[in-house]
């Protein structure tokens, strides 16, 4: 028998190629960092494409000016929002547990290092790009709202809640999910939460709220909660 060991046959073809999704995904990334850091108009796109290990060629071909690049950061970050929230999991969650998650994984996002800094960048950026806040409102404020809109319209379709104007009390949940931990924090009067500081606010707003609006529900907050939200109840005999 031959002690020669045959060499190994090398794989045909090229290596295999990243993605456009995934290298999308890694230029939004390395958009977001030099957007906080540097601010809009002084975010470098070449530096951009070599933080995120890409050609400057594969960057504008993907992205041909930093207008689509502000938005595709905004996008990718909503996408793991989304991702993370899992809405067909929430769909089967009891009405209670599906509102926890989505209010959990709301202030995960929103209150987030990067996204309380991206709104200080358009807030300060607005007046010179005021396309930044329209991109911004779109993108991020607009989409996570479809997202509460449609859990609303799940549990009244399951009589588990009873309210008016859909969209009217999706922004009143939001708000009460984030509105002041992200104030204090854009203020710099307060640190932003933690995870569990979160998950406990999103624990306590969703009992709130459900215990204001719940369809069979008589008590006097109840009421209350539905006459605020525009629906009314008949008084108790």
């Amino acid at each position: 028998m031959s002690d020669v060991i045959a060499p190994q046959r090398r794989s045909r073809g090229r290596p295999q190629v990243r993605s456009d999704e995934a290298t999308r995904h890694l230029i939004a990334e390395a958009a977001r960092g030099a957007f906080v850091a540097s601010g809009y108009s002084a975010a470098n796109m070449d530096c951009v494409a070599k933080n995120a290990a890409v050609s400057k060629k594969t960057l504008y071909r993907l992205f041909p000016t930093k207008a689509e690049l502000f938005r595709a950061s905004i996008a990718d970050r909503i996408d793991s929002f989304i991702l993370a929230l899992d809405e067909e999991r929430v769909a089967r969650l009891p009405p209670e547990d599906a509102l926890v998650r989505i209010l959990t994984e709301y202030g995960r996002l929103t209150l987030a290092e990067d996204t309380t800094a991206l709104q200080k960048l358009v807030l300060a950026e607005s007046g010179r790009f005021p396309e930044l806040a329209a991109d911004f409102y779109r993108g991020a404020v607009i989409a996570t709202q479809r997202v509460f809109v449609r859990l609303l319209e799940r549990l009244c379709r399951e009589s588990a809640i009873e309210i008016g104007d859909l969209n009217e009390t999706a922004g009143m949940l939001r708000g009460m999910m984030i509105f002041e931990p992200s104030r204090g924090a854009m203020y710099c009067q307060k640190a932003l939460p933690g995870i569990d500081e979160i998950e406990n606010r999103a624990k306590r707003c969703a009992r709130l709220f459900l215990d204001g609006c719940r369809k069979d529900g008589d008590s006097p907050s109840s009421n209350r909660c539905a006459e605020v939200l525009g629906t009314s109840r008949p008084e108790p005999r």
